[in-house]
């Protein structure tokens, strides 16, 4: 049965190959993790300026360097990084993946209350800057594991969502 929320067909298993690709580049990814984590807060909310009303600390900041000192920021940066860090370490225990993310999920809707879509839009950001920042590891197959990855995420975390019950509130959000 469905939600009333639009979830596509269940994600789709990584296949054992599929881990083992997204566990060794993630290993040169987290090496950097919090200058990178940084670096796609900072193009989500520059991308997409509507994101930063849930952050009191930036949420009027437009200069990407001043953005870079923000505290806030950067905690939530090593938060973010840590919870992929979480699930590409467990990808080989799904009910353990499933449950990290339905906290996060649970947390951004009942807590926080931020609309499920910016999920998607970071994902998206997340790619790119690996592709962009680790171009010799993210290679055209690579980058179709992890958005297949990316996938599987969102997947999780709206589906917190529709468990709590979540309506909603506009559809202005981006």
């Amino acid at each position: 049965e469905r939600g009333t929320m639009e979830r596509g067909e269940r994600a789709e298993p990584l296949t054992d190959a599929e881990r083992e690709i997204i566990q060794n580049t993630w290993v040169h990814v987290y090496e950097n993790c919090e200058d990178v984590g940084v670096s796609v807060l900072i193009r989500f909310f520059v991308n997409f300026p509507s994101a930063k009303q849930y952050f009191s600390q930036f949420q009027n900041m437009d200069d990407p360097e001043e953005m870079e000192r923000s505290v806030q920021l950067r905690h939530h940066a090593r938060r973010v990084m840590s919870a992929i860090n979480t699930v590409v370490e467990n990808l080989h225990d799904p009910e353990k993946v499933s449950s990290v993310l339905a906290l996060v999920g649970k947390a951004h809707a009942v807590k926080h209350k931020v609309e499920p879509m910016y999920f998607k839009i970071l994902c998206g950001v997340i790619l790119e800057v690996l592709s962009e920042d680790f171009p010799e590891f993210f290679t055209a197959e690579v980058q179709m594991v992890w958005t297949k990855l990316m996938g599987a995420m969102y997947w999780h975390v709206t589906g917190a969502y529709t468990e709590v019950g979540w309506v909603q509130l506009s559809s202005s959000a981006v």
